[in-house]
């Protein structure tokens, strides 16, 4: 990359942090976009829920395996039944203004999120109207609170924990001014809010009063979380080559960046570059309804006649992990059953056609060209491997808004694209699993993976749901109504000057690091 190109953006990253203050305490991060709000689970997208766990925190919160652990909650004991939830919260927790948690502000917390004026994004996944409802919520005193719901659920905490929930954040009811209406947040996460200036920057102070649910390194969101640095500033910068840029002179301290500059990132002596493996999804949808696709041999040749491994390699630029398992790679339950998946074989992808009565009919591969969305790079090599068995495929280009319509209505043949993170395998089969008369975005309508499916909701014990989601794969692989091929594999760059930075979900996590000169 030429100077001139990036020097108009770089001059105006380093004069903005000059302009406000930027010292060897202060940690910025570059983000794409400003955020939505800072309302946890309200108006938000992953860039604000990135910002917004910085100083927030629920019940309970996700570890790295994508289990679920006690946060705010020092345990959860489960009744026998499996409808009580009982949580002991941690005793001395403080809120970013001093005041002390206690089992009351949860109470607070959860009738402002069942209050349909609220908008909480996750009120539906609670109140019934998606299967589970919570019946009563109680707090028998000032440390213990206790949930019951109306049938047994094995995502209940999985639900609670959930990044795009805001982690169902307790805070403090000053949140909120007089009128009733948001005002900023008021937590208990390690890093407090200080200052949005919208469209430029959010600006985050450590918050000292703040007790770490653990020690060492991050765990998910649990494990050490202690605010290392004075200020955490997040700072919006949309252009890729200025974050380049910023990074190689040091004006930006960490960033997602695109895989292409990964190379010219690594070459650089100042700059550690990082790819931290997340569960979202990057797949080929296959219309199953379709008149051409809904038979399964035909699904099956598409899937025989791609070299898998080969399109990770290029469409992630040699950062992905290829994985065809609806779950991801770092799960718990992720296990040699899940690593199973498609072999590479154009003589049975050309045996299938002729069983398929395949006779050369135009097959239409949906694809967008997003950044950080291998959509368009996916398809491209996907049409010619199909092409070369003798499948006449071809690739239209839209734009996202028009192919997430589709995707909702089920009206296409083939759509290259990415499936948001979901953490606990039900809730990721879920995503693409039900029927498609009641849901018509849904890929997969099997009555047995509907049963299944249906089943690992229900099913709490480890061993019995690994089973279970041994069953779903292997019968996905055999009925191929979708093509997983990796979970995301975004790279992300810091300077040499910050150690312990770390990203979690596609989400920065500034507590445990530190910035030097």
């Amino acid at each position: 990359m030429s100077f001139t190109t990036y020097a108009r953006p770089l001059a105006l990253v380093l004069a903005l942090s000059a302009a406000w203050g930027a010292h060897a305490a202060t940690l910025t991060i570059a983000q794409p976009a400003d955020i939505r709000s800072t309302n946890p689970g309200v108006n938000r997208d992953n860039t604000t829920d990135g910002v917004v766990l910085n100083m927030v925190e629920g019940l309970v919160g996700y570890r790295d395996n994508g289990t679920v652990g006690p946060l705010l909650a020092r345990s959860v004991e489960v009744s026998e039944d499996g409808l009580t939830y009982t949580f002991a919260l941690r005793e001395g927790v403080k809120f970013h203004n001093g005041a002390v948690l206690t089992s009351a502000d949860v109470l607070w917390n959860w009738q402002r999120y069942m209050d349909a004026g609220t908008d909480w994004r996750c009120r539906s996944d609670f109140d019934g109207r998606n299967g589970l409802k919570v019946t009563e919520v109680s707090a028998p005193d000032a440390h213990t609170v206790v949930m019951k719901i109306d049938h047994k659920s094995a995502v209940f905490l999985d639900s609670l924990a959930r990044t795009d929930c805001g982690m169902t954040a307790i805070i403090h009811k000053d949140s909120l001014k007089p009128d009733g209406t948001w005002d900023k947040p008021i937590g208990t996460g390690p890093f407090q809010f200080k200052e949005w200036k919208r469209g430029e920057f959010v600006l985050l102070s450590a918050f000292k009063d703040y007790q770490s649910p653990g020690s060492g390194k991050p765990d998910g969101f649990l494990g050490g979380k202690r605010p290392l640095v004075d200020e955490v500033k997040f700072l919006v910068v949309p252009d890729p080559s200025t974050i380049k840029a910023g990074l190689m002179s040091g004006a930006i301290d960490a960033s997602q960046v695109t895989n292409t500059d990964v190379a010219d990132l690594r070459a650089n002596g100042k700059v550690n570059v990082f790819v931290p493996h997340d569960a979202t999804k990057h797949v080929l949808l296959l219309q199953t309804r379709d008149p051409l696709l809904k038979n399964v041999k035909l699904r099956q040749a598409i899937a025989a006649s791609l070299d898998m491994p080969q399109i990770v390699l290029a469409a992630s630029e040699g950062l992905g992990q290829f994985n065809n398992s609806g779950i991801h790679t770092s799960s718990a339950y992720f296990d040699a059953a899940q690593k199973k998946g498609y072999d590479y074989d154009p003589a049975r992808a050309q045996k299938l056609l002729q069983e398929a009565g395949y006779k050369g009919e135009p097959i239409v591969i949906y694809a967008n060209k997003r950044t950080h969305v291998p959509s368009y790079q996916v398809a491209v090599m996907a049409q010619a491997m199909m092409q070369s068995v003798g499948i006449n495929a071809r690739i239209e280009v839209i734009e996202w808004a028009t192919q997430l319509d589709r995707y909702n209505s089920g009206k296409y043949q083939i759509s290259s694209f990415s499936y948001s993170s979901r953490l606990d395998p039900a809730l990721s089969y879920e995503q693409f699993t039900g029927d498609k008369d009641k849901q018509p975005r849904k890929i997969w309508e099997d009555p047995e993976a509907l049963k299944l499916l249906d089943a690992s909701f229900a099913e709490s014990d480890p061993a019995r749901r690994q089973a279970i989601f041994d069953k779903m794969h292997a019968l996905m692989l055999a009925q191929t109504p979708l093509i997983v091929l990796y979970n995301g594999a975004d790279a992300w760059a810091n300077t040499a000057r910050v150690q312990g930075f770390s990203v979690w979900e596609g989400k920065p996590r500034a507590w445990e690091t530190t910035v030097g000169q």
